[in-house]
Order: C-alpha cells, then structure tokens, then sequence
C-alpha cells in the first residue's frame, strides 16, 4: 500500500507540479481549498477541468485534460467520481505522471491497479492537503484542529 507515513511524505518532497483534475473556480469547493492550500506552500497547481479551459483558476491557466498540459506533470489529484478515474489513470500514465492520487471518497481500484502497474505511485481516498499539513505541519491552516468546539465565530 502506498500510504504509509514514509511514502506519503517521499510523494508529497518529490511530486512539487500537480495537475488538479476536477479543479472548479468556486472558492467554497473542495478542490478550490485543496489547491490553493498546495500554491501557498510552494507546489505549482495546474487545473484541469474542460468547463473552465482556457480561462485561468489561481492565476493558472485551465486545460480540458491531461493531455493538453504543456509541461510535466509529477502528480494528478484527482476531484472526480470513482467511475470517471480509470481514464484519468491511463492519462496520467501516458504523459509521464509520477502518482495517480484519489482525494477523500474517490476509490477506483481499476485506476490504482493501472497506475501501480505503469509503476506511478498510488494512493486512493486520501486528502493531499490533509496529508501534507499532518507530515509538514499545518493543521491549523484556515480553521482545521484550532481547538475551538464551536458553531460561532469568535467576536
């Protein structure tokens, strides 16, 4: 498995350009906070997502897919339903990616299967921001683990 702490923090040093599949421009979505968490702490975000290619999200500019990214990419992180993740993977293999990851509740075996066996690095339903604040500090970015138990903003 590949998610133990040593590998997770060896994937999280090694794979600094990260193609957002599923990336949206809203600032509430998940995969909004995931990416700006990772620009902010030195990793250079590519969006991926076909209804937003050719404008920009984070000051980057958005591709329709994988393979229209004209740089290499060393991790996709992948915003999607399970059943939309194998192409993803066969993508991911094709342009040289280094670790197909499935964020929290995206579990395709098939993909993680393909990916493992092209020799990427996997990991499935996992959050990268989650990760990389729990192995490099930060958990307390933005409001997570402030040790406050309360529905009301402090005064």
């Amino acid at each position: 498995m590949h998610d133990d702490i040593a590998t997770l923090r060896r994937i999280l040093k090694s794979c600094r350009t990260v193609a957002v599949v599923g990336l949206s421009s809203e600032w509430h979505r998940p995969s909004f906070f995931v990416a700006k968490y990772l620009q902010q702490h030195g990793y250079r975000v590519i969006p991926v997502n076909p209804r937003y290619a050719g404008g920009e999200i984070l000051g980057e500019m958005v591709y329709a897919s994988l393979d229209d990214i004209p740089v290499p990419v060393d991790m996709v992180d992948v915003f999607r339903r399970s059943a939309d993740v194998p192409p993803i993977a066969e993508q991911a293999i094709r342009i040289g990616a280094k670790c197909l990851w499935q964020q929290i509740g995206v579990t395709s075996t098939e993909a993680d299967a393909a990916a493992r066996a092209a020799g990427l690095d996997s990991v499935m339903d996992r959050c990268t921001k989650i990760e990389h604040a729990r192995l490099f500090g930060g958990l307390n970015w933005a409001g997570v683990d402030t040790k406050v138990i309360s529905a009301r903003r402090p005064v």
